[in-house]
Order: C-alpha cells, then sequence, then structure tokens
C-alpha cells in the first residue's frame, strides 16, 4: 500500500488560488475537497498532473495558464445595462445570473459593477485573463473503495461541493 498520490487512490486536500501579481487570494474551500485521483476530473488535468507522488502534508505551487484553462477572455461577454432594467436583487457585486441565449442554452454572467445608471455583468470565467496559481495542501491518502472509483469521490459527498468547484474552475 502506497502512502503517495497515485490513480485510484482516494485524496483530500485544501486548494487555494492565488494572483500572481497582486499576491490576492482569488478562491479557497470551506471544506477539503475530496476525490479518486485518476477518475475525477473535478479539477483540471492541468492541475492534478502535479500531485503524483506527493504525500500527506506536501503543500505545491502549481502555476497556471488560465488561457488552457478557460480560453482568451472575450470581451464580448461583458454586458452593460441602464439599471433600471434590472430586477434589484440583481443589484449586487458576486451575484451570479443565469441567461439563456437564442437557442435555449444557459450561460452564467457574474455582477462585475453597478452604480446609480449601470449595471455591468461578464461571462467569463473570474480567473480568465489572470496569472494564479493554485496552492495545493495534500491531508489525506487512502486506497478508493469500488464504490468510490465507480463514484469518483467520496460515497457520502456533499453534492453542494461539486458546485463550489465548477465556480472556481
Amino acid at each position: 500500500m502506497s502512502d503517495t498520490i497515485e490513480d485510484e487512490k482516494f485524496v483530500e486536500l485544501n486548494y487555494k488560488v492565488v494572483d500572481d501579481k497582486t499576491g490576492d487570494v482569488l478562491v479557497t474551500v470551506d471544506y477539503p475537497i475530496g476525490y479518486v485521483h485518476g477518475v475525477n476530473d473535478v479539477m483540471s488535468e492541468e492541475v492534478t498532473k502535479h500531485l503524483y507522488g506527493k504525500k500527506v502534508g506536501d503543500i505545491i505551487d502549481v502555476p497556471v495558464d488560465t488561457r488552457v484553462l478557460y480560453g482568451e477572455r472575450d470581451e464580448s461577454l461583458v454586458f452593460t445595462d441602464n439599471i433600471e432594467n434590472v430586477p434589484e436583487e440583481y443589484r449586487e457585486i458576486g451575484m451570479t445570473i443565469t441567461m439563456e441565449n437564442e437557442k435555449g442554452e444557459p450561460k452564467s454572467f457574474i455582477v462585475t459593477r453597478f452604480d446609480d445608471k449601470t449595471l455591468t455583468v461578464d461571462g467569463n470565467n473570474p480567473l480568465c485573463g489572470r496569472d494564479v496559481t493554485f496552492v495545493l495542501e495534500v491531508l489525506t491518502i487512502r486506497e478508493a473503495t469500488d464504490e468510490e472509483i465507480d463514484l469518483g469521490g467520496a460515497v457520502d459527498a456533499n453534492p453542494e461541493l461539486n458546485d463550489i468547484l465548477e465556480r472556481a474552475e
């Protein structure tokens, strides 16, 4: 039995995303993330490939090219509208608004600013266009059960955790 990260091992870790330019922490997780390494793609391979061979207690910095993860920033996904056209419940920085295109496909936009006259939303991933580093701390490594391998994570995992990861990625 190996105490290092390899495929089909259950791994728990904490992580944060740091803006390389400012040093600001852009994303953190409130609870450890549990997944089956090499099975669950809850985090990008760009990040998880750096975890192979790591042990409990290891903390690693993984510089990430956000252009690879999220593509180039697309300014056509930034919209500003008259504040009177926006319901009051959406007038909050960081609020996510889901809209549909003409084909009925959903797209999430985040309120990035507003004032007395206008409100701006951005459909780009919040990390898009930034130079960032993922700081990962390995908390647990163990053999995954067959059921965890089938699910890609803990059997009793909180489904809201996956929502956090999707927003972070």
